[in-house]
């Protein structure tokens, strides 16, 4: 009897701890002799680098990997999406393109080089995301580019006709499937005066 694929639930953003417990659970999965996963995503997006180091592992790996939106996948969460060698959607969800940016804390100083530094960064970081999402779009890393400026937002089926989707499928795993949910950790909840 063939295995079920093992589940992993990200409705997180792409974080340092976010994508240390995705990898971990895919290691140790495959540790267990699993050579099949199913990424449902939701993710607002976070940081460019574990957004395309995830990206990287998850593609480098000998297994397969299918990854489906079940909401929302923005900004790196695209990268991360991309990951799957078969790319799902369900019907009602979206995709979110946009830039990339730098954070500038307080009152840092900033001299030229320094800006320049960033400048080149964030540039590289634009190429990168566009090269990714172009090499599994069919897309040229210029269309793709120009959708992180506008902004664009799409919707499943106009994510399909670029090449981003290939099925739109509202049925996210098999019954009695194994189910890992990797969550950004919440903050506890204040504690309300009893009455």
């Amino acid at each position: 009897m063939a295995m079920k694929p093992v589940v992993i639930r990200f409705f997180a953003p792409v974080i340092d701890a976010t994508v240390n417990a995705l990898m971990s659970a895919v290691d140790q999965k495959m540790k267990q002799g699993i050579k099949d996963f199913i990424i449902l995503i939701s993710s607002p997006g976070g940081s460019v680098d574990h957004g395309l180091s995830a990206y990287n592992y998850l593609k480098g790996l000998p297994a397969s990997i299918t990854t489906h939106n079940f909401g929302s996948v923005d900004s790196i969460g695209i990268v991360l999406y991309c990951a799957g060698s078969k790319r799902l959607s369900v019907p009602q969800a979206r995709f979110l393109f946009h830039g990339v940016s730098a954070q500038f804390r307080g009152e840092q100083n900033l001299d030229e080089k320094l800006l320049e530094e960033r400048l080149k960064g964030l540039r590289i970081d634009m190429e990168n995301i566009a090269k990714v999402i172009a090499a599994n779009t069919g897309k040229s890393a210029k269309d793709v580019t120009d959708a992180m400026l506008e902004r664009i937002t799409l919707n499943p089926e106009e994510a399909q006709s670029w090449g981003l989707v290939h099925e739109i499928k509202s049925e996210l795993f098999e019954a009695g499937s194994e189910v890992i949910a990797i969550q950004a950790q919440q903050q506890p909840l204040p504690q309300l005066p009893k009455l």
